[in-house]
């Protein structure tokens, strides 16, 4: 019954550094404290999503794949990826810095883990006065020079941090040195992987006095040692087209600034789609005889099955547009 777009019970992860955005503006709601990223689409093991609309509620992610195969996330996608759903979806609310850390590439992870690398993106859904991220390094480095200021506990000073508002956009290829700041609430897609090596926490303790393991060795290897002179992603925000604002091997993004109904074409795709609203009030997902809202903060996924929908925003709404070319 692949007939309509599903929307999955979020996985609410707590973290030393979470706060109650998640909670209080996305209403992800939950009685426990400092949750710091909701799983909105995950086949992590151990972490599988669970379908909570429609005639499939109660299956999980996994069953779907295995059931459904090319209907669901299409064959191109299914030849590539069998019943593993290539990326994993979250938001994340940073009261406090994340560590400071990096993630290895494909090869790495295959070899010491077992599993995907790491590439991601960032959009920015809100942002305190001089929030910031860090995103690779000021300028070229040593492996040498980088061990340094490891241990001299002065990396900071080689970092890139910027300040960030609402709608920036960062991609994290494999490699490159990042870290979310205080105060920053974003969406966050990635590769289906659970790999991060973990460079610098800020001397931080848990509430048993203990300190998170870190990952020096490990990342040596997987370290991106360049820099760029701008990190940011700059992209079109036009009203009621889809805009193009990473293309990368892994995922394909696109914006929509929508404050009227769009007609949706997906016929030669062959992907699943996933939409996640991270701006306005939310829209109403409508094919045939089925509509469903997504909601400011929600996610929801269109099976490859599905060619033809219309979007109609309840009032101006952004949303991220996601799946693998």
């Amino acid at each position: 019954m692949l007939n309509y777009p599903i929307k999955f019970k979020p996985i609410l992860k707590e973290k030393i550094w979470g706060g109650t955005k998640l909670n209080q503006i996305l209403n992800k709601a939950s009685k426990k404290e400092n949750i710091g990223e909701s799983w909105e689409i995950s086949d992590v093991a151990m972490d599988y999503s669970i379908v909570s609309n429609g005639v499939l509620n109660g299956k999980s992610l996994r069953e779907l794949i295995q059931t459904y195969k090319g209907d669901l996330v299409g064959e191109k996608v299914y030849q590539t990826f069998g019943k593993n759903f290539p990326l994993l979806i979250k938001y994340i609310d940073a009261k406090e810095a994340l560590s400071i850390q990096l993630h290895p590439n494909d090869a790495l992870a295959k070899q010491r883990h077992n599993s995907f690398g790491k590439t991601e993106m960032w959009y920015v859904m809100q942002a305190d006065k001089s929030a910031e991220l860090i995103v690779g390094f000021k300028n070229e480095v040593t492996k040498k020079e980088y061990l340094s200021h490891l241990q001299n506990k002065s990396l900071t000073d080689i970092l890139n941090i910027d300040l960030v508002i609402e709608g920036d956009v960062y991609f994290i290829p494999t490699g490159r040195v990042h870290a979310i700041g205080a105060g920053v609430l974003l969406a966050e897609i990635q590769q289906t992987s659970d790999v991060t090596y973990r460079i610098y926490d800020w001397d931080r303790q848990d509430s048993e006095g203990n300190f998170r393991d870190l990952h020096t060795t490990e990342a040596i290897d997987a370290l991106e040692l360049s820099s760029k002179e701008n990190y940011q992603t700059s992209y079109k925000k036009s009203d009621n087209i889809i805009e193009e604002i990473i293309d990368c091997k892994y995922f394909t993004t696109n914006i929509l600034c929508l404050d009227k109904a769009i007609e949706i074409d997906n016929k030669y795709k062959d992907s699943f789609v996933i939409y996640m609203c991270v701006g306005g009030e939310g829209v109403i997902l409508k094919l045939d005889n089925f509509q469903e809202t997504l909601n400011y903060g929600e996610t929801i996924l269109v099976p490859a099955a599905i060619n033809n929908l219309e979007i109609i925003p309840l009032n101006k709404s952004k949303l991220l547009e996601i799946y693998i070319q």
